[in-house]
């Protein structure tokens, strides 16, 4: 299913789109989870900045 997925965007305007995983603690646990989010390109360096 992921190879659908990347397939689909390497056609047309998945090419303006950058995958970002983002490492967030929890304040209950102390563990740490990763949050993955599809991203417009010019909006990846904000994303990290939050």
């Amino acid at each position: 299913m992921a190879k659908k997925t990347v397939a689909s965007l390497q056609k047309g305007e998945g090419k303006s789109f950058t995958k970002v995983i983002k490492m967030v603690k929890s304040q209950k646990t102390n563990s740490y989870t990763f949050k993955e989010e599809m991203v417009p390109n010019e909006a990846v360096a904000d994303y990290f900045k939050k």
